[in-house]
């Protein structure tokens, strides 16, 4: 059951008129062919962990003050795991979720990250609920963190305009099924015969082994921009409707429908061909960009601060990403206490 939730994007707010003029762009050709607006990228010295930390806090405060439980007759700790979902990782090794449940002061609590690019929120997700059903955990923190921005090459205007950076947050609980808050599904899928379409191809044991065979230039991000865009429409369609036939809801009984945040042609092309009906689909890409894994979870926390969500109503989630990944889940919007707006973030963040 989800019982908090949070999102943050860094303070620097770069709009189209502000990027590199070596790019040759102007407001109007970025917005007809992504429609991005503003997207936000961290200053200097700003990690991927640290806009995690921002984020997790943020959920812990939430899910803190939501109403209680009652399954446990001793409080629980905030949190028996930490899963981090992420493409930036602070360093290659080790795991970052490690290091957040330190800064975060939750002990020796198992925590580990996942890599599924920007399907890595579902993934997660699906994770942290099967941790749960086991009976390993009962409170699962999910933290889906990307800064971008430091993988774009300085010359790669396609990636350059769409790419940003944030995160999102999760806590997750043990509860009932069919209670506000419950996750009645998941449909995840991969196809690696396309892990070239989307990749950094350096950095790794594979450039480590053949150096001679890498350029610096290879610790950027590449996409084949037309290829992923067919890619992504066609996956995310399917995997929604296998998900919806599997709980058993019609295309008019979802009330909200959010996809990973990966481009508004993307985002138009899935919701008419699932079909959605009209007015149902979330989105906030013109506001805040791609931000990879933590899109999903960053537009459900801009929508729940702006009272687009209710108790009780049916969501839709569905992503793709590299290697090729794809994932969806259907869940019951659960009661949350206030969110807080994903802007204006920057000050001071709680210590242990």
């Amino acid at each position: 059951m989800l019982e908090g939730l949070a999102g943050v994007v860094p303070p620097r707010a770069v709009g189209n008129n502000e990027l590199p003029a070596a790019w040759e762009t102007d407001d109007a050709w970025v917005r007809r062919r992504t429609g991005i607006g503003v997207r936000h990228w961290v200053a200097p010295g700003v990690s991927t962990g640290d806009l995690a930390l921002q984020a997790a806090v943020r959920a812990l405060d939430v899910a803190a003050a939501a109403p209680p439980d009652g399954l446990d007759a001793v409080t629980p700790p905030p949190v028996d795991a930490v899963i981090v979902a992420t493409s930036t990782p602070d360093r290659p090794m080790p795991a970052m979720a490690p290091q957040l449940a330190h800064r975060l002061g939750l002990g020796q609590v198992a925590a580990w990250d996942v890599a599924a690019a920007c399907s890595g929120f579902v993934y997660a997700l699906a994770t942290a609920a099967g941790v749960i059903g086991a009976g390993i955990a009962h409170r699962v923190l999910v933290v889906a963190a990307e800064v971008y921005s430091t993988l774009i090459a300085p010359d790669d205007r396609g990636a350059g305009v769409v790419f940003a950076d944030g995160a999102g947050a999760v806590v997750l609980r043990r509860g009932e099924h069919g209670e506000p808050g419950s996750i009645l599904g998941f449909d995840l899928g991969s196809d690696g015969a396309g892990h070239e379409l989307i990749e950094v191809p350096g950095g790794g044991a594979l450039a480590r082994s053949a150096p001679d065979r890498y350029t610096p230039a290879d610790l950027h991000f590449r996409m084949r921009g037309r290829d992923v865009f067919q890619h992504a429409v066609t996956r995310m369609t399917l995997s929604s409707q296998v998900l919806l036939k599997n709980v058993g809801w019609s295309v008019d009984d979802v009330d909200r429908f959010v996809a990973h945040q990966a481009n508004a042609r993307i985002l138009s092309a899935v919701a008419d061909r699932i079909p959605l009906p009209a007015g149902r689909q979330i989105a906030n890409i013109d506001r805040v960009g791609n931000t990879g894994a933590a899109s999903i979870p960053l537009a459900l926390a801009d929508a729940a601060g702006n009272s687009r969500l209710h108790t009780g109503q049916r969501v839709l989630l569905t992503s793709f990403g590299a290697g090729l990944t794809w994932g969806s889940a259907a869940l019951l919007w659960p009661h949350l206490a206030p969110v807080p707006s994903v802007h204006g973030v920057g000050g001071p963040v709680r210590s242990a």
